[in-house]
C-alpha cells in the first residue's frame, strides 16, 4: 500500500488505482448481439404490458 507522511507523523493511505485502458467499439458480431438482445427486451416487455392490461380488464 502506499502511505505518504504529513506534517506531524500522521500517515496517510491512498487506494491503488486501476490500469486504465482504452475502450474500443463493439465488432460486427456484439452489434447483431446487442440487435437481438434489445428486440427481445422490447417483446418481453411488450408482452408483460399486454399480460397486465388484460389481467386489469383494461382495455
Amino acid at each position: 500500500m502506499r502511505y505518504t507522511t504529513e506534517d506531524g507523523g500522521r500517515l496517510n493511505n491512498f487506494a491503488v488505482e486501476p490500469k486504465v485502458y482504452k475502450a474500443e467499439p463493439p465488432s460486427k458480431d456484439q452489434q447483431r448481439n446487442y440487435l437481438f438482445m434489445g428486440i427481445g427486451a422490447i417483446a418481453l416487455l411488450s408482452s408483460l404490458i399486454f399480460v397486465a392490461m388484460s389481467a386489469s380488464n383494461v382495455g
